[in-house]
């Protein structure tokens, strides 16, 4: 029996007008406009989270076409906005943000004024006379959640109060788990609880979850900008219950206490956005900790000018990236950024008529349009299995997780010379090392010098405030120490940290710092000659090529890092 042909939607209001002005195809409309029915979405909302259209240009449209004021959100002030008029499940349902009162008037920022229904209920709801103002879609989301935000109670605030008088009965920790206690695990107090650690740690932008047991407490930390941090202690008469929570929300074996164990946990913030943590816990003495990493999906679609790049280290990425063969390396430790430098490549050559395989231990971020494969050694599918696989599947971008043994790397060197672009990291200093560490895994030189096209190692450091960073006064010697030279001194400007209501210790957010070294002939026949990292490092320097220090010294001239945070993540 024939698949039933679906009717087409009959378009009208502001997909209408956006089809009419020729800004999107009636083919996209009828399309955008069922997908966002299926993920139960708004049209507009699906239009810009696709990259379909510019939210700007939407809001424009929509401001002439229904004669409704348009309003800039990035000049609001969120203080004085009245958003407890409106519940947050009303906000959040309807994407209406409460801009202004005005007498019996609340106007509500909306990115679709013909939204009528949104406006209708949360008038019944206020009792007020609701009123539309047109706003770019990508901001309204920014300042739905920093709103919600502002409204939400800390972790800190509910260990003062309620949390600490709070009566468990843990009961045996070895005996089997009975319905009884398996509810408990569900209770009001421990889900708020366990819900509040997550939001809070989005809503600080932390990247990992710490949940420590010790003998007395548990002591929760957050790393902020690469540098962990307390932010609570809890009684330890919690602590199995706080444990089997996490466990159950990532799908664990509530019984198995005796060996780590890995899961998975999506918390849905609103309808168009969702965070991912990946779960890990590890058996200590006094109880499980358990790790959490934060995978925020809207990090692999930031774009290449949020990566840090100077000028010619972006020239040299995006030619690599778009070549229809070769290997780009990236490498660094753990928490350098590696992952979100990957999916940014990926992310800008994620096309229809890009066929993207990759195998990582595990998929961090999900992209659609993209064929990820979480690699199980256990199961017996290792990376060079995954890969073996991939390319009997007519690949064009081929990305393996890590690059751990001979056999992987030769895989992924073939695949690099028989016509295939090939992502992926291995674990170095800097970019010259990583050429030798192939040779000394035992790939052939030769292969190497043909295959590999670009490496590129990396670090992140803490980014200054804007708000309260100054100019920090260091004497010329030791600066000349640090790696500045005589000319630049006399009008060089230097600032470090301070500290403000704004940021954490005087920084917010992190930049990144690169190496990016293309792999030209002179280096070839180096590699084919035997040489060194050393060889290697002297003829990148003669080839102007930036090593991860010089790199840094630039980020401190132009005032994004202070020179003490530079000296933390490249002083070897």
């Amino acid at each position: 029996m024939a698949a039933p042909i679906s009717t087409p939607v009959r378009l009208s209001g502001l997909a209408f007008r956006l089809v009419k002005d020729q800004l999107i195809s009636e083919a996209v409309a009828q399309k955008s406009f069922l997908e966002a029915t299926k993920k139960k979405i708004p049209f507009v909302a699906y239009l810009v989270q696709e990259k379909l259209i510019d939210a700007k240009k939407v809001a424009q449209v929509a401001s002439q076409e229904f004669g409704v004021p348009m309003f800039d959100l990035s000049v609001l002030d969120l203080e004085h906005a009245p958003v407890n008029l409106v519940e947050e499940k009303l906000v959040r349902e309807h994407h209406a943000m409460p801009l202004f009162k005005r007498g019996n008037r609340l106007f509500l920022g909306v990115s679709d004024p013909t939204n009528l229904g949104a406006l209708d209920e949360i008038k019944f709801h206020t009792g007020l006379s609701t009123e539309a103002v047109v706003v770019e879609e990508d901001k309204l989301v920014r300042t739905i959640e920093n709103a919600m935000r502002a409204n939400e109670t800390s972790i800190g605030d509910m260990v003062g109060g309620d949390m600490d008088n709070l009566d468990f009965d843990v009961g045996d920790d070895d005996a089997p788990k009975s319905k009884d206690v398996e509810s408990e695990i569900d209770e009001a107090p421990v889900v708020k609880y366990v819900n509040k650690i997550l939001l809070d740690a989005i809503n600080s932008g932390a990247s990992d979850i710490h949940v420590e047991p010790y003998e007395k407490n548990i002591r929760v930390r957050f790393r902020k900008d690469g540098i962990l941090s307390e932010v609570a202690t809890l009684p330890v008469g919690i602590a199995p219950r706080i444990t089997a929570r996490f466990k159950v929300m990532a799908n664990m074996n509530l019984a198995e206490k005796r060996v780590p164990q890995d899961g998975r946990i999506q918390l849905k913030l609103s309808k168009t956005r969702a965070i991912d943590f990946r779960v890990n816990t590890c058996p200590l003495i006094h109880g499980e900790k358990i790790c959490l990493r934060i995978l925020d999906p809207t990090s692999a679609s930031l774009g290449i000018e949020a990566l840090g790049f100077e000028p010619k280290q972006r020239a040299d990425f995006e030619k690599a990236i778009v070549k229809p063969y070769g290997m780009i390396l990236v490498t660094g430790p753990t928490g350098s950024g590696k992952t979100v430098t990957l999916y940014t490549a990926l992310n800008m050559r994620n096309e229809v008529g890009v066929n993207i395989s990759t195998a990582e231990d595990p998929v961090e971020i999900q992209l659609y349009g993209v064929n990820q494969v979480n690699v199980n050694p256990a199961a017996g599918l290792t990376f060079a299995d995954a890969l073996k696989s991939f390319l009997r599947q007519d690949p064009d971008i081929v990305m393996i997780g890590e690059i751990r043994d001979l056999e992987t790397g030769s895989i992924g060197i073939k695949a690099a010379q028989t016509g295939h672009l090939v992502f992926s990291t291995l674990h170095t200093n800097d970019a010259p090392q990583t050429l030798t560490r192939l040779m000394n895994m035992g790939i052939p030189p030769f292969n190497i010098a043909s295959a590999v096209s670009l490496i590129m190692a990396q670090r992140l450091a803490r980014r200054l405030c804007k708000a309260c960073k100054v100019e920090d006064d260091i004497p010329h010697p030791a600066l000349l120490e640090e790696g500045f030279t005589e000319d630049e001194l006399d009008n060089l400007v230097i600032y470090k940290a301070v500290g403000c209501d704004s940021c954490t210790n005087g920084y917010k957010g992190r930049v990144g710092i690169f190496q990016i070294m293309p792999v030209s002939e002179a280096m070839g026949r180096i590699i084919m000659e035997g040489g060194n990292a050393l060889e290697l490092g002297d003829q990148a320097q003669k080839e102007g090529i930036s090593d991860l220090r010089q790199s840094g010294l630039q980020k401190v001239r132009d005032g994004l890092t202070s020179l003490e945070e530079l000296n933390r993540v490249t002083k070897e």
